[in-house]
């Protein structure tokens, strides 16, 4: 699946290092480190966790829909553009994109399977996420808090399908194929993406970093055995899409669904 270049040069090594570092630290590491610091300061503040939110996807200009829409836009750009790094990258390098687990062979069966990943991950995780939270260690999570305006529903789905990309490309194919490459054990390559998966969730509270963490696990070495990332992008955007749709619909209308008063 790969080569090492272990053997090709400790220049060319401490390069491809480097570079694998610097695209995983613009896509995740740095909002991972924000993370773990909005995570100690709700922690720590009046109330714990309990009594702290956190909104996956707000308003960042209420009551200007188009200049909200123009700020949104700009942060779907933002997803997307580490992505297209992390590709330009392994084809630079010589390597096709089916290296980071981009197949074109078998779409459909990648959906299905993908659709079936994202349903047993979802239920769990939202159950994960209800008992956690009555629990006290987990904030209020807020899915999506967008106005209700016409483009809505597009920047949801959007937004879903982006960070689904953003992770799974650059944190389990682009990383993990690194890794490989640099002469890492499986095993400790999939330990370091769940880990930076986890700690870029951990502004949810324990169940968010716990589960994402598991989830990075078995992501990792899905990708590892099969080569293929098709159907982890598929399930992760297909949990993030109900969730942000559903709460939307949902949110005050029903009584086990936690909402931010």
């Amino acid at each position: 699946m790969t080569t090492d270049v272990g053997r090709s040069g400790t220049g060319e090594r401490r390069t491809l290092a480097s570079e694998t570092a610097l695209v995983v630290s613009i896509a995740v590491g740095l909002a991972a480190a924000r993370s773990v610091l909005d995570f100690a300061s709700e922690a720590t503040a009046p109330g714990g966790l309990r009594a702290g939110s956190a909104t996956l996807v707000g308003s960042l200009a209420p009551g200007q829909p188009w200049i909200d829409l123009g700020f949104q836009v700009v942060l779907l750009v933002g997803l997307v553009l580490p992505v297209l790094l992390a590709a330009h990258l392994t084809r630079r390098s010589g390597d096709p994109l089916a290296a980071i687990g981009l197949r074109r062979e078998r779409w459909g069966q990648g959906v299905a399977l993908g659709l079936g990943i994202a349903t047993a991950i979802g239920g769990l995780g939202l159950v994960a996420y209800l008992v956690s939270r009555a629990a006290g260690f987990s904030v209020t999570v807020v899915p999506a808090a967008l106005p209700d305006v016409w483009w809505r529903s597009a920047v949801l789905v959007l937004a879903a399908c982006g960070n689904a990309a953003l992770e799974e490309v650059v944190l389990v194919g682009y990383l993990l194929y690194r890794c490989r490459q640099l002469g890492w054990s499986d095993a400790r390559a999939a330990s370091l993406s769940a880990g930076i998966r986890g700690a870029y969730h951990l502004y949810q509270g324990l169940a968010g970093c716990l589960g994402n963490l598991v989830m990075g696990l078995v992501f990792g070495r899905f990708y590892q055995r099969t080569g293929t990332i098709v159907p982890l992008v598929v399930a992760h955007a297909a949990i993030d899409i109900v969730a942000f749709l559903g709460y939307s619909e949902l949110a005050g209308h029903v009584s086990w669904l936690p909402v931010v008063h």
